[in-house]
């Protein structure tokens, strides 16, 4: 079945957010992208995951424990709808919530097979830190099994490298390479991926692991309408080439990209300081975002999301609660023409606000 026939589920004039839950999870959407899922590697994953930044994060994104029974609630929604893809990592979580991200979602998986009696094929993505006390194979292989063991689970989908220490350790960077050798041949991971490698690092770990008879799968990196500069662009052709899925991380620029911020309205946190110095330069991107979803009865972040997906990325917006998952399933099922994904890029180009680049990103 075409993507577009998804009209025939959902009538295209009615926006999946303003859709009461109880109807929402009525539509079972799962059988449907049973259809629509993408290769990833030696994985088949839904177009869209769900990142889990947040969960854990009291420093960026407020996270209070009290959150958590709204958090299963949206990874249940998640799977029921399809969506089987979930990126997470060992770093993430502050203070004592360190690793809480993966220790929540065990406790989800877990919960969630027993509620429903079966077993989905759920893809765990989790990212290994390159701290600068893991300097070996192994130390990196007990990195892996202390993951799986808070999440409970025996293989992770996809063992990422967070980060490349080619900028400021390179002697560290063949010692993590061989450390995703090491799990991958373990059996501890059932792929692996990298995160934050520019294009030169990606072919050059891509040739490498190509001769450890490792295929690489997956390249993160940040891309949305906020960041198509020179080497995402490049970055997204060598993934092409070589059948690479590059999964999209802060999709909608860390909720710039949502319209629910402003020079007067700013979110509260560190995030307010950067929303600070980029929102003043974006109306160009932020109004044809809005004029966009207007005219499909859609929400501007649906629009930035469905962007990423028609450019052939996996997207992982973050998600903390029901409404935020609600609308991000709302970016599924449909996809922009190819007029309207060359005004948003154009927009993107007059406007000078731009997305800062991760510290650790290489060339």
């Amino acid at each position: 079945m075409a993507l577009s026939s998804y009209c025939t589920l959902v009538p295209s004039n009615i926006n999946p957010f303003s859709i009461p839950s109880s109807l929402f999870n009525s539509l079972n959407l799962s059988s449907f992208w049973q259809s629509q899922k993408v290769k990833m590697g030696p994985l088949t994953v839904s177009p869209m995951g769900f990142g889990t930044w947040a969960w854990g994060n009291q420093l960026l994104w407020g996270y209070q424990e009290s959150m958590d029974d709204e958090l299963q609630q949206v990874f249940n929604m998640a799977l029921d709808n399809g969506v089987n893809l979930f990126d997470t990592a060992d770093s993430y979580g502050t203070g004592r919530f360190n690793g809480q991200s993966e220790k929540l979602l065990g406790k989800f998986i877990k919960d969630f097979q027993e509620q429903k009696g079966n077993q989905r094929d759920i893809v765990i993505a989790t990212k290994f830190a390159a701290y600068p006390w893991r300097l070996t194979p192994q130390q990196f292989v007990k990195a892996c099994r202390a993951s799986l063991d808070r999440m409970q689970i025996e293989q992770i989908g996809i063992g990422q490298l967070h980060w490349s220490t080619a900028n400021y350790a390179p002697f560290q960077e063949l010692a993590l390479w061989d450390g995703l050798v090491a799990m991958y041949e373990k059996g501890l991971v059932k792929a692996v991926g990298v995160s934050n490698y520019g294009p030169k690092q990606l072919l050059k770990i891509h040739d490498y692991l190509k001769e450890r008879g490792v295929p690489l799968c997956s390249a993160q990196v940040q891309f949305s309408l906020l960041s198509i500069g020179k080497d995402q662009l490049e970055i997204k052709n060598i993934c092409d080439s070589l059948g690479i899925r590059l999964i999209a991380y802060s999709p909608l620029g860390l909720g710039m990209l949502t319209g629910k911020y402003s020079q007067s309205k700013l979110p509260t946190g560190p995030r307010a300081l950067l929303f600070k110095q980029i929102l003043p330069g974006l109306d160009p991107l932020l109004n044809s975002l809005r004029g966009i979803a207007n005219k499909r009865r859609k929400t501007m972040s649906q629009v930035a999301i469905n962007w990423c997906i028609c450019k052939g990325t996996v997207p992982i917006p973050g998600v903390k609660s029901v409404k935020q998952a609600k609308e991000n399933l709302g970016a599924l099922g449909w996809r922009l023409s190819s007029d309207e994904l060359l005004q948003l890029e154009y927009a993107a180009q007059e406007s000078p606000g731009r997305m800062i680049q991760n510290i650790f990103q290489t060339r």
